[in-house]
């Protein structure tokens, strides 16, 4: 039974922190599936772990640890136009959009070099440069495990919002993702216009950029602007970027000229503000309390220098959200789950 006792979570997320599962379930066949539902009942509650790029431990998780090892890519149809793939959610994120792009398909290529893997871009409903997961999203497979009865989620299905979804809002413990399908094209349609990727392809004498060529050019700015977090523990950006009425964005745009505004095509006028500025604006950006501390590079990213405790990191987040609302009235939300 793949299952062992008093294991150490460090080398399984990525701000590497040091905590401990009681017990730990790495499933790496959909045969072991049985087992893994039995070990989750038998010691509650369950955490699901993917590649843990996205979480951040505060302690040690109480019940089983459940490891989603699965792999498996395919073309599952196409035609001359667009292709449905589909990848086991254990599959790592970039290598799964570094095989889509090998095969001719378009549509990813925005969201190069996110870590974590695929089962969990769905529940997060990552995206980045412009491009959100949920646009390519076609369906993915999924067991409850309060029952461990199957279901196949759609897009309606899927609740998908600015970093939110159903499987989120359900809580960690809800749903087990085994695989997930997305519909990609073979024509490609570029989107350029968000971020540095115009200039980086420039800067590297692309002129008729193809997708491999962005995703190329959104890998360079990642790695400029994100520690490697096998160097410097991180969770790639800690804070969500806050949506805020129209009228709050006015009012600070006011005060602050310089303040980044992105309005959104949303029934009630929302508009999207950087919490990287607003953090940086505060004074943050290079700040350490210990081993805990912000990135210089960018201000949006909370790291461990070597030995903090998640307490400590998340004492820290706590202090960079009072000081940003308390100067511009703005409450951040965390994007990792805090376990």
């Amino acid at each position: 039974m793949p299952i062992r006792e008093q294991v150490s979570l460090k080398a399984f997320n990525t701000f590497g922190i040091d905590a401990r599962a009681q017990r730990l379930f790495e499933l790496a066949t959909l045969d072991e599936l049985p087992q893994a539902l039995a070990a989750l009942r038998q010691a509650p509650p369950a955490l699901v772990l993917g590649g843990g790029s996205n979480l951040l431990f505060t302690g040690d998780p109480a019940g089983t640890v459940l490891r989603v090892a699965l792999r498996g890519l395919r073309v599952v149809q196409a035609d001359a136009d667009e292709a449905l793939v589909e990848a086991a959610a254990g599959e790592a994120w970039d290598p799964f959009v570094a095989w889509t792009l090998a095969q001719g398909l378009s549509g990813l290529e925005n969201l190069a070099l996110i870590p974590g893997s695929v089962g969990a871009s769905p529940i997060q409903n990552i995206g980045a440069y412009g491009v959100e997961m949920a646009e390519r999203f076609e369906s993915l497979q999924a067991v409850s495990l309060a029952d461990g009865r199957p279901h196949r989620f759609d897009a309606a299905d899927c609740g998908f919002a600015y970093r939110d979804s159903t499987f989120k809002r359900a809580g960690r413990g809800a749903w087990l993702v085994l695989s997930v399908r997305f519909r990609l094209s073979t024509r490609w349609q570029p989107r350029l216009d968000y971020g540095d990727i115009r200039a980086e392809l420039r800067a590297a004498g692309v002129t008729a950029p193809t997708p491999v060529d962005v995703a190329r050019a959104v890998s360079a700015i990642r790695r400029r602007r994100l520690p490697d977090p096998a160097r410097l523990g991180n969770a790639g950006s800690f804070f969500k970027n806050p949506l805020v009425p129209a009228a709050l964005a006015a009012r600070l745009k006011e005060s602050e000229p310089d303040l980044p505004l992105y309005p959104l095509a949303a029934a009630d006028g929302a508009v999207k503000l950087s919490a990287a500025w607003l953090i940086d604006r505060c004074g943050w950006k290079g700040h350490r309390d210990g081993d805990a501390g912000v990135s210089d590079a960018h201000a949006l990213v909370l790291v461990n220098h070597g030995s903090a405790s998640g307490a400590q990191v998340l004492a820290l987040a706590q202090r960079i959200q009072d000081s940003v609302q308390q100067r511009f009235g703005v409450r951040l939300e965390p994007e990792p789950v805090i376990v």
